[in-house]
């Protein structure tokens, strides 16, 4: 442990400690820099938990970048955290109603690469509509964000989350899941059909559909219901 306080680089109120490898934050951490840390970088570790965060009280911005940080995630309460940043982590949206509530002064979030955020990464796997949709639903329940991801909240989009974001829920489909709505898509031609033939040379939506809207403004067969999963 004395080995990675030494790699800890502090710059004034910035703390950064990049790509140390560890799996919790250490008590040294707090006792050391906690009461003085505005801005804490732990990016690039194997990060499962932050209760080590309750030392730094007054934290206003947080980078957590590419660790194994999940729905289990708990914060202490952070009333000066304006940007905190959990890109590439395992997060859906299970975390958002803990943040409204620690982290009343938020601000700034990015969700990039995680279960929760469409795929912005990649830019063949984009999808627009379901990002936005992830954008209004983020945005009913943070509703003081002025960033979220790498774009500014627009009024539009803030009075779009307000009258409809709690029915754009939109969960990203695992690979057996599309390949059993294909099946069943296929099943259902057959039947409706009554043509085997017809139904190997179907090509349905489901191929290309990787994620679920919860809502009531369901858009065809482009999203699937809960019961048909």
């Amino acid at each position: 442990m004395a080995h990675s306080e030494a790699l800890v680089v502090v710059n004034g109120s910035q703390v950064s400690c990049i790509g140390l490898d560890w799996e919790d934050i250490p008590d040294f951490l707090g006792a050391k820099y906690g009461e003085v840390a505005r801005r804490l970088d732990l990016s690039f570790n194997q990060l499962r938990s932050l209760t080590g965060l309750k030392a730094f009280s007054q934290l206003e911005e947080l980078i957590v970048d590419n660790n194994l940080l999940g729905n289990d995630l708990r914060l202490p309460r952070l009333p000066r955290l304006h940007t905190l940043t959990f890109n590439k982590n395992q997060i859906s949206f299970a975390l958002l109603d803990h943040l409204a509530e620690v982290t009343p002064a938020l601000e700034y979030l990015s969700l990039l690469g995680n279960e929760a955020c469409p795929n912005q990464l990649v830019s063949m796997d984009k999808d627009e509509d379901d990002y936005q949709r992830y954008r209004y639903f983020v945005l009913h329940k943070l509703t003081k964000l002025k960033f979220l991801d790498t774009r500014r909240v627009t009024q539009w989009e803030r009075s779009e989350a307000e009258a409809r974001g709690a029915f754009m829920k939109v969960v990203k489909l695992k690979n057996d899941q599309v390949s059993a709505l294909i099946l069943l898509e296929r099943r259902r031609h057959v039947t409706h059909t009554g043509s085997k033939d017809n139904a190997r040379n179907h090509k349905g939506v489901f191929t290309k559909c990787r994620y679920i809207y919860y809502g009531k403004h369901s858009e065809g067969n482009r999203f699937i219901r809960n019961d048909q999963l």
